[in-house]
């Protein structure tokens, strides 16, 4: 992926590269840490989810619904882009 991406913005003109293995190994970086923030949101949004989890059940809401909404709203909150 950070291959594909380098060649992009190299293509593009977008950057200017002298090292491309540096390159890739900072897209990488970049994108694992993108990864993992949004893996620790997903986290926080369940973990906010079953904190309700008899309300959401007694009111037969869809939780994918809640969770979606959730992820969103921290996302929102924390400036992260989905």
């Amino acid at each position: 992926m950070a291959d594909a991406v380098l060649k992009r913005l190299v293509a593009r003109k977008v950057v200017e590269v002298r090292d491309e293995a540096a390159a890739r190994a900072a897209i990488r970086h970049v994108v694992l840490d993108n990864l993992l923030a949004e893996a620790r949101l997903d986290d926080e949004a369940r973990r906010l989810l079953m904190e309700h989890a008899k309300a959401i059940k007694d009111s037969a809401a869809d939780y994918r619904a809640l969770f979606g909404k959730v992820r969103e709203k921290l996302a929102r909150e924390r400036g992260f882009i989905l």
